[in-house]
């Protein structure tokens, strides 16, 4: 693990993967400024807001998901210099994703009927509502943003989105205060504000990588005179057989976070407000992990257009030491200021002392969590994607949620029952990921 060879590899997934994990960022501190916005204006607009993300996530999940699936493919095709490959990819990826963000608006924009079957508090449910219809709008730029952000990071460059994620996240705080609180003449618009405000920064985060990509030269050979009415169908389903299971896994994975949120919802509004601030705080040091999981995708991906399959495999291996140290880190920042951390979010002492122990929780799944996306992203760069896919449909919803649920109401343990079914979830998929990325890239070298 200190050979030259994986210094160097370590090296190389450090300058790409801090980029990509600062624009991955970029999704969650929208959502943590929504949540400490939310948590001022008390635990019931808190959980509003968390009832509705959790419908809205996981559909954004597979938006951003199944972008994802155009990466490992430009990846591979940079490799081998297929140029005229690369501007296909391109096309046919952007087809497909203005295509499924309309759709998704459409489920999303009328989901009211699903916030109110989900037996939650009614004060809670109105509210959450309108917050989800205005939130709605936002997957159609953050769509066309991640189009253009996926291609450019699977030929390398990544610091273009990653300097627009720092722009909007700026963009999105300030207007959330303007909307929330109603500066400059504004009348006050609660809860809503937030979500016009995210409305708002998306939109600013499509045009400028827009505007950056179609005028850098670094791109101008793939994206100049691109005729969209000349579209292969075939070659959407081939983008669709690599980015669905992607979409599905992240669908997959959030969906059993955001229906560990509606069990939760059971115990109380107090407890929506907990798990929301925990995950929120989980998810952020997670994109560290996913910033590395890219990394792997991309030189993966790399290394296998080349058929270098030794250092393919020194690649991934690399990856899970990175993410492995990282996640060390961030555990260790979790138990030492779990009393701390929860103020930023919300000053309800009893919130506060739930989150705290909430986090001693996280501390120990983030190793797992860590690796398992490492892990996927590494096999997405080779192109396994739907036996990792059904690995992680098992890890939540036949693990993971089932464990939580009877934990939680069963043996009465609460909210961190929830958490602890989910870590064991965590837990199995990492081991399985691990293990099935040594065994196809040690197939690939035994037989090239």
């Amino acid at each position: 693990m200190f050979s030259k060879d994986y210094i160097r590899h370590y090296k190389e997934h450090l300058i790409l993967s801090f980029p990509v994990a600062i624009s991955q960022l970029g999704h969650i501190v929208a959502g943590m400024a929504d949540t400490i916005m939310a948590g001022r204006l008390g635990s019931n607009p808190l959980a509003s807001a968390a009832i509705a993300t959790s419908i809205f996530i996981p559909s954004l999940m597979l938006g951003i998901g199944i972008s994802y699936g155009a990466t490992s493919l430009i990846a591979k095709a940079d490799g081998s210099g297929e140029v005229k490959e690369i501007r296909s990819i391109f096309k046919h990826s952007l087809l497909l994703n203005l295509g499924l963000s309309i759709f998704l608006f459409l489920l999303l924009y009328n989901s009211s009927f699903i916030l109110r079957l989900l037996n939650q508090p009614k004060e809670v449910v109105e509210a959450a509502i309108p917050f989800a219809e205005w939130l709605s709008w936002s997957i159609l730029p953050l769509m066309l943003f991640q189009t253009f952000k996926q291609f450019a990071e699977g030929l390398s460059y990544t610091k273009q989105a990653m300097t627009i994620s720092i722009v909007s996240n700026i963009l999105n705080i300030l207007l959330i205060y303007i909307f929330t609180d109603g500066w400059f003449g504004i009348a006050p618009m609660g809860l809503n504000g937030i979500a016009i405000a995210t409305l708002v920064a998306r939109i600013f985060m499509a045009v400028a990588i827009m505007v950056l990509v179609l005028n850098d030269h670094s791109f101008s050979i793939y994206v100049k005179n691109l005729n969209f009415a000349a579209y292969e169908l075939k070659k959407i389903k081939e983008l669709l057989w690599i980015s669905l299971p992607i979409g599905l896994q992240m669908v997959f994975e959030s969906g059993a976070f955001g229906f560990a949120a509606i069990m939760v919802g059971w115990l109380g509004a107090r407890e929506i407000a907990a798990h929301q601030i925990a995950l929120n705080m989980a998810a952020f040091t997670y994109m560290g992990a996913t910033g590395i999981a890219a990394s792997a995708t991309v030189k993966v991906g790399n290394e296998l257009g080349k058929k270098n399959y030794v250092q393919l495999q020194k690649a991934g291996y690399s990856a899970i030491v990175l993410v492995f140290v990282y996640m060390i880190v961030t555990a260790c920042l979790f138990i030492i200021l779990r009393f701390y951390l929860p103020k930023i979010f919300i000053q309800e002492t009893d919130v506060i002392q739930m989150v705290s122990s909430l986090l001693l929780i996280a501390a120990f799944f983030q190793l797992s969590d860590g690796i398992q996306v490492v892990g996927f992203g590494s096999l997405r760069g080779m192109g396994d994607v739907i036996v990792p896919t059904i690995a992680v449909l098992i890890a939540y919803y036949v693990i993971g949620l089932p464990i939580g649920y009877w934990l939680a109401f069963k043996m009465a343990i609460g909210i961190e029952g929830v958490w602890y079914g989910l870590s064991l979830g965590l837990i199995f998929v990492s081991v399985f990921l691990s293990w099935r990325f040594t065994l196809k890239s040690n197939r690939l070298i035994n037989y090239s």
